[in-house]
């Protein structure tokens, strides 16, 4: 494999991107992918239940599951050449809404995950990195950004400010937490406790280089129908965080120890016990004015538990990719008209409201 494949498929949203576009070329892939991942999903029978209509004198059996070697044979085979645009972003879009960080992952990550696999996943990720259309992935932050305001046009609201404030309020806050949940919250990480999940601060100005792309790119999206879109400005030092190895190195840099206020949401999501730190963001404040995960960086680094030093380890959770949160008061909202948006449920998309 290429570096760059080999980058993309060590993450397990770079894996799943790659088996959501498998499955969108061939039917029987797809239900392979199903009954697959169907067994190696931590909630059968439990939340993920399979339902059948049978008449009394019939008696339900399943279907048995493909081999893996039948679908790891099936998806070398694929031609991924033809691959539309709006496919791989289809794509990239359910690899993104797919991601949680509070529970295990479902079964169709643990597939993409085995090594057989992931293996047979190369020829996907060769396509998606060569597209001509998507080397938007691999880009820095673009100086044309967007501020998302989920909120339907008649109820506007200015851009977050004071973001000194804001960070040395949420470092507070984390703190707090971490205390209480050292003397609350118990050690065993199997335990059924959650909390805080997320790895980057909320409140500041956060900000996307596409659209409509970043309106559909969101992590445990609240299923808006709406949104206002902001023109954004700004200038300053900006951090590219376009592997795993730039986070962990920010990690190293300024960290944070979450250990007691993550342990149980990232056990269940990665499986590892033991230390975690996210990067300080007050901290990283003084050196950056602005962060911005590439989508490449996402796919690579999203979700999976990164090695900071022997003991301790971090996560990217809750920062969607190709967007850029601004922690100095060197964003701007820029001259030119706010946008409206509004999803069409019929066609799975956003569309441009026109000006009145």
């Amino acid at each position: 494999m290429t570096a760059t494949v080999d980058l993309l498929l060590q993450g397990p949203r770079g894996r799943r991107l790659c088996l959501e576009l498998a499955m969108g070329l061939d039917q029987e892939v797809r239900t392979a992918v199903f009954w697959l991942a169907h067994e190696l999903d931590s909630g059968r029978g439990t939340s993920r239940v399979l339902l059948s209509a049978v008449s009394s004198a019939d008696v339900q059996v399943e279907p048995p599951a493909p081999s893996l070697e039948w679908l790891a044979a099936s998806l070398r085979s694929l031609d991924y050449s033809d691959l539309q645009e709006s496919q791989v972003q289809g794509a990239l879009e359910r690899s993104v809404d797919s991601a949680r960080y509070w529970q295990p992952p479902d079964g169709e990550d643990v597939l993409a995950g085995l090594a057989v696999v992931a293996e047979a996943l190369s020829p996907a990720a060769e396509q998606f990195i060569s597209s001509p259309r998507m080397q938007w992935c691999f880009q820095p932050r673009q100086v044309e950004q967007w501020a998302i305001d989920w909120r339907h046009a008649d109820d506007p609201a200015p851009l977050p400010k004071n973001p000194g404030k804001t960070l040395t309020e949420w470092a507070r806050r984390e703190r707090a937490e971490e205390a209480t949940a050292a003397r609350d919250r118990p050690g065993d990480p199997t335990a059924n406790v959650s909390g805080t999940w997320w790895s980057i601060p909320h409140g500041l100005i956060q900000t996307v280089g596409q659209l409509p792309a970043g309106l559909s790119l969101v992590e445990d999206s609240l299923g808006w129908e709406h949104a206002t879109t902001v023109p954004v400005r700004g200038s300053g030092k900006v951090l590219e965080l376009k592997a795993a190895e730039d986070w962990v190195n920010l990690c190293r840099k300024f960290p944070l120890e979450v250990t007691a206020s993550r342990r149980h949401d990232w056990f269940h999501t990665t499986g590892r016990h033991g230390r975690w730190v996210i990067p300080n963001w007050e901290k990283v404040a003084s050196e950056w004015d602005a962060a911005h995960l590439t989508v490449m960086g996402y796919l690579n680094a999203a979700g999976r538990p990164l090695e900071v030093d022997l003991e301790t380890a971090t996560v990217i959770a809750g920062w969607d990719p190709d967007s850029t949160i601004w922690l100095t008061d060197v964003a701007r909202e820029w001259i030119g008209p706010r946008q409206q948006w509004q999803r069409d449920s019929n066609r799975d998309e956003w569309i441009r409201a026109r000006n009145k």
